[in-house]
């Protein structure tokens, strides 16, 4: 976990949150992960690779049981290989499903897992799966037909409940639904959830991904700035995530993160979600 001091610096030293390969939606081997880690100069690496089951969606963008397989054969080897030069984490983001909480509970219960990230990537709209992260045309106009609002709600909503339901250590990327879509706009009962979510996390003692990938798309991570000034004062940990999808891509933005922090020091602003 990355801990922070009383002027809101982080001690950006692992990026515990890359995906190779092994997802069908990213770029290269785990080997090539671990030496972009040591070219960084990080100490830690944790991959996160994607668990989701039941979803009907017309490409696989998470591990099936032969890929999880040779997920552990590799990063065990890797962890002994690299032993006293990197530490390497082997964990999972699993994906919320709510009609499926006992088989992703099952799944959990068959590996030994150094982190556990909870999101929420697949709305279900009659009887099939839309990807509420994706930049795809085609889901975003579906998400305009149903309603933006209520999309962001029902997220937010199933974020609540996998965070009460399943054995999870961190939220990853709170803010990112429909993170492409030109009418998103976080309402008032959006924030109220996302301060449930805090307080969720808070009384249990997880952690909350501040996730650079957002300087990407939104030139600032995810979650809001407003959202991770109030999980630091509720005291709550985080973890920090590139979450690459090629092995360039690890430890990306991590430099601008503490001057990023540092501009909304001993500032007032007010929670608009926005």
């Amino acid at each position: 976990m990355s801990q922070v001091n009383s002027h809101q610096q982080l001690a950006v030293e692992r990026d515990c949150h890359v995906h190779t390969r092994l997802c069908h939606h990213a770029e290269g081997e785990m080997a090539e992960y671990v030496q972009a880690a040591l070219q960084k100069g990080l100490k830690g690496l944790v991959f996160l690779e994607h668990f989701e089951t039941g979803i009907n969606y017309f490409e696989p963008t998470w591990l099936n049981d032969d890929d999880f397989a040779l997920y552990f054969e590799q990063g065990l080897r890797l962890r002994e290989e690299y032993r006293g030069r990197l530490e390497i984490g082997l964990g999972v983001e699993v994906g919320y499903n709510p009609g499926r909480i006992n088989e992703i509970r099952e799944f959990l219960s068959r590996y030994s897992w150094d982190l556990i990230g909870l999101s929420y990537h697949y709305y279900e709209h009659e009887g099939r799966h839309i990807n509420m992260l994706s930049h795809k045309g085609q889901n975003m106009a579906e998400f305009s037909v149903i309603g933006v609002e209520k999309v962001i709600g029902d997220y937010l909503r199933g974020l609540l409940e996998g965070l009460r339901q399943l054995p999870v250590n961190v939220v990853c990327h709170l803010d990112a639904a429909l993170r492409h879509h030109k009418e998103v706009n976080f309402k008032e009962e959006h924030i109220e959830l996302i301060q449930l979510i805090l307080s969720e996390i808070a009384a249990r003692g997880l952690a909350l991904e501040i996730n650079t990938s957002g300087f990407v798309h939104r030139g600032e991570p995810y979650p809001k700035k407003w959202i991770i000034r109030q999980a630091l004062k509720m005291g709550i940990r985080t973890t920090v995530g590139s979450d690459a999808h090629r092995p360039a891509e690890v430890g990306r933005y991590f430099e601008r993160l503490n001057p990023w922090l540092l501009q909304f020091n001993n500032k007032r602003d007010a929670v608009t979600g926005v």
